[in-house]
């Protein structure tokens, strides 16, 4: 069976290498149009964000969580037209009904993130891009820890377990920073890989090794020939393949609209600085795992020699240019915390790709035979890469995924598709 896969990122390659391994003949179409989100992230692992940002809980705090008030979320109003109707359908999505739809889809699909993870490591021959510590969440004053703890206490967080970080763990956290911390806590059973670039190369050459083929081209579009999906090429070239597996992140809707599909995803944006640690300064970062600051939105993660602090929920086209304001603010934040992170510090800019649910998109297209898609993973591309490609692993090979993927079928943005579903659960 020869398979062309569209998409470089995480998930793309945990589908490559895994179709590879079952022995599909695999090309990966590869765009390289600089580091993605699947390279800037923060390197978490995040089972215990089992409850969709398409919540009314969200949607209420949102003016709170505003960047002019101090907040990570903003609107570049300039770019209205790319995420205006998409804010309509993520309004629709905050619906009670529809949020706990989500949450239960959410939580089957996050439960074997962390073990399909160690699988795809091993595979890879690298079973230590996966680090199994947890990670940290600290508050700097008694009233925000109060509400945080309270706001996590009763969250459903899946197969994470929380606890109180109390005397020598509290002391610890705060050695390293010029901000004690009035308090936090520690998440128990969630992940980091150990550097998220190194992954990447990893998966990358861990497919070609097993005889998986890359190409760097930009797909134009998806075309739909003799009711099946046909891949062109800048070049003019279309590479025929048995079957299509669409991961190209945000691009992804461009190409599915080509085939007659609404795929309402967005471009929402996040931005991280990144310098060397240093050491022997007296608040040196140590092995310390992630590190969420939730007074100031944001995570700091260490990845070998270096570290990097990253937030922000931007709505923007995925083109427009960056920021500067975002960086500013990150890196008076690292000044204020004390953080040990070198003065020269590189900056980045990515897009998650987002469907108004928060749900990702993972299915056998009904317009296309051939064509299995597999994107807009919005905050957990990363966390649920390793999970994705075993699925698409399993639909290629005609089987059934291991959980119900009807609440990820794209379809469910389609015309008419909310009220076919309440007529049929009336």
């Amino acid at each position: 069976m020869s398979i062309v896969v569209v998409g470089g990122g995480v998930v793309g390659l945990a589908c490559a290498l895994d179709l590879r391994r079952a022995g599909a003949d695999v090309l990966l179409i590869d765009e390289g149009a600089g580091p993605s989100a699947s390279w800037g992230n923060a390197g978490h692992i995040a089972i215990e964000q089992v409850e969709p940002i398409a919540s009314m809980k969200a949607l209420r705090s949102a003016p709170t969580r505003w960047f002019p008030r101090g907040g990570a979320l903003d609107f570049r109003f300039a770019d209205i037209l790319s995420w205006g109707g998409w804010a309509g359908r993520y309004v629709q999505a905050c619906a009670p009904d529809a949020f706990d739809h989500g949450k239960a889809a959410l939580g089957a699909l996050l439960a074997d993130a962390i073990p399909a993870w160690r699988r795809l490591a091993a595979a890879a021959g690298r079973p230590d891009l996966l680090s199994e510590r947890g990670h940290i969440v600290v508050w700097e004053s008694l009233a925000s820890a109060e509400k945080g703890r309270a706001a996590w206490g009763a969250a459903d967080i899946g197969q994470a377990r929380t606890r109180d970080l109390r005397g020598v763990e509290l002391l610890e956290v705060a050695s390293r920073l010029a901000v004690a911390p009035a308090g936090g806590l520690r998440f128990e059973n969630s992940g980091q890989i150990s550097d998220p670039g190194l992954a990447l190369r990893t998966l990358r050459d861990a497919f070609v090794a097993l005889g998986g083929a890359i190409r760097s081209a930009r797909v134009t579009a998806l075309r739909l020939e003799g009711g099946c999906a046909v891949v062109a090429l800048d070049d003019g070239e279309t590479p025929r393949a048995d079957q299509v597996v669409l991961a190209a992140g945000v691009g992804s809707g461009r190409l599915m609209r080509g085939l007659g599909h609404v795929a309402p995803i967005v471009a929402e944006r996040g931005y991280h600085i990144e310098g060397e640690v240093l050491e022997g300064d007296g608040r040196a970062w140590g092995d310390l795992p992630p590190m969420v600051f939730e007074d100031r939105s944001m995570i700091v993660t260490r990845f070998g020699d270096r570290l990097r602090a990253a937030s922000f929920v931007e709505f923007a086209r995925q083109d427009s240019p960056a920021d500067p304001r975002k960086w500013a603010r990150l890196h008076r934040h690292v000044g204020a915390l004390g953080l040990p992170m070198a003065a020269s510090r590189s900056q980045w800019m990515g897009a998650r790709p987002t469907l108004p649910d928060y749900l990702p998109a993972i299915g056998v297209s009904r317009r296309a035979s051939n064509l299995i898609y597999a994107f807009g993973h919005q905050h957990l591309g990363l966390t649920l890469a390793a999970t994705t490609g075993e699925i698409v692993t399993a639909l290629a090979g005609g089987g059934a995924a291991a959980v119900d993927l009807a609440p990820f079928d794209l379809d469910r943005f389609a015309p008419g598709a909310a009220r076919r579903a309440k007529e049929i659960a009336a």
